[in-house]
């Protein structure tokens, strides 16, 4: 466990990067997910009411925020960056199930551990905490799995995706998902008992997926690309100037029509934005990763991203939760103590999550015996069988996050379970451990 932990030196991932590595996708990718965790951090507010916690965040009390969150909704970037990482791995006529178990085996890899965690932490808060306090902490546990789920099924679309290879079909794809989700909205806005409807807009998480593609193909010039990202912007401030949408680009209880879940048209238009600009930014971005001690953190945090995603929830509620029964609660901007008090849970985060990363960081790059080496050769049925079980998976996955580990959360984490022991048990048997280094520099291949 020691060598697992042990960071290989800058020297070292260098030597283990293939020279065409696109050393920006790297950057992108956990640049996306170091910003969801600084933006949690800081934007959670909570308290404690009569034995009631309240789960919140400073979105709602300054429109200000909620417009900061077109900066700093950058979720759009990780698909983006997953599905032009993998779209070089796939290759048309082989195994589609295998492709797909093979990548998520890195991916759900960490989350067994995860869930094994928050079952014994649930069973003995249950016993210790007033039930409208275990309630809120047992529906937060899994919420970002929703993040994985969304991102398994637009990965099962990477052999369609695959088959943009000219500017046309690239721009025919993301309007053809840009219209379907615009139509989803006209029908759930203008008529009572659609709303269910709005979960077709899933499918816009296959607009970054495609730019993603373009992106690694050089299908899209960076002026175009500019081009794009200025009109998106213009079209979400005329939606948001004259339509029902939010300006929160991050879901809130109190909005009508809900931005994040299920995902609307200014957010399928705010992905267009960010991969746009991503995309003229990424020359940029690419010479800056090689500088060596850029390029190692970007590895070494690209080796334990899903850790540093779903680690960073269980510290987070402790600490909020810590600081509320001591009376001093981050909830209300306007108190007295409110900054001091941001800036000690700030600095006991960036502890407990560096910890974290560093201990936990061995559970996602080590292989599971009863996990690990599953292998579908061939197309085929058996493909078909392991590729569609992974997609059940991922679609459990999201749908599980609307309760967490509580009431039709279970059963649906449940199928989950099964859809991958299911998938594995289908897989062929086969192994590969990677060392450290190659590990750092290869993440998210």
């Amino acid at each position: 466990m020691s060598q697992r932990m042990r960071f290989p030196s800058p020297d070292e991932v260098e030597a283990a990067t293939p020279p065409e590595r696109d050393r920006a996708i790297d950057v992108i990718r956990i640049t996306a997910l170091v910003g969801v965790v600084v933006g949690h951090t800081v934007m959670a507010t909570s308290t404690i009411r009569d034995d009631v916690f309240v789960w919140t965040n400073l979105l709602s009390v300054s429109p200000v925020f909620q417009a900061l969150t077109w900066v700093f909704q950058i979720m759009p970037l990780f698909f983006f960056a997953g599905v032009a990482a993998s779209v070089q791995t796939w290759t048309p006529g082989t195994s589609w199930g295998g492709w797909l178990m093979r990548r998520c085996t890195r991916l759900y890899r960490p989350v067994f551990s995860y869930l094994a965690f928050w079952g014994v932490t649930l069973a003995v808060a249950k016993q210790v905490l007033p039930v409208h306090v275990y309630e809120p902490v047992a529906g937060i546990s899994i919420q970002l799995l929703w993040f994985l789920g969304a991102y398994v099924l637009v990965l099962a679309t990477v052999p369609l995706l695959a088959r943009i290879t000219t500017t046309r079909r690239f721009v025919a794809t993301v309007a053809l998902l840009y219209v379907t989700v615009a139509a989803v909205d006209l029908l759930r806005i203008t008529h009572d008992g659609w709303s269910a409807l709005g979960y077709v807009n899933f499918a816009m998480w296959l607009i970054p997926g495609a730019f993603g593609v373009a992106y690694r193909r050089g299908l899209v010039t960076g002026r175009a690309a500019l081009t794009t990202a200025t009109i998106a912007f213009g079209v979400n401030v005329a939606l948001v100037a004259s339509c029902p949408y939010e300006l929160s680009l991050v879901g809130l209880e109190s909005q009508q029509l809900k931005n994040m879940t299920p995902p609307s048209l200014l957010l399928a238009g705010h992905a267009i934005m960010m991969c746009a600009l991503v995309i003229a930014a990424a020359p940029a971005i690419g010479r800056w990763a090689r500088r060596p001690r850029v390029w190692w953190a970007t590895a070494i945090g690209n080796s334990g991203a899903m850790t540093l995603y779903l680690w960073h929830i269980p510290p987070l509620l402790a600490v909020h939760l810590a600081f509320d029964y001591l009376g001093y609660p981050r909830f209300d901007p306007a108190a007295p103590l409110f900054l001091v008090v941001s800036l000690l849970q700030v600095a006991i985060m960036a502890v407990a999550v560096g910890a974290a990363f560093v201990l936990l960081r061995p559970l996602e790059n080590g292989p599971l015996p009863w996990w690990d080496g599953g292998r579908v050769a061939r197309p085929g049925l058996r493909s078909a069988a392991v590729g569609t079980l992974l997609c059940i998976a991922g679609a459990a996955t999201l749908a599980s996050v609307g309760w967490g580990l509580k009431d039709l959360g279970l059963p649906l984490v449940a199928v989950m379970l099964c859809a991958l022991a299911a998938a594995r048990a289908l897989a062929d048997e086969g192994r590969a451990v990677s060392q450290p280094a190659r590990e750092a520099a290869a993440a998210g291949r």
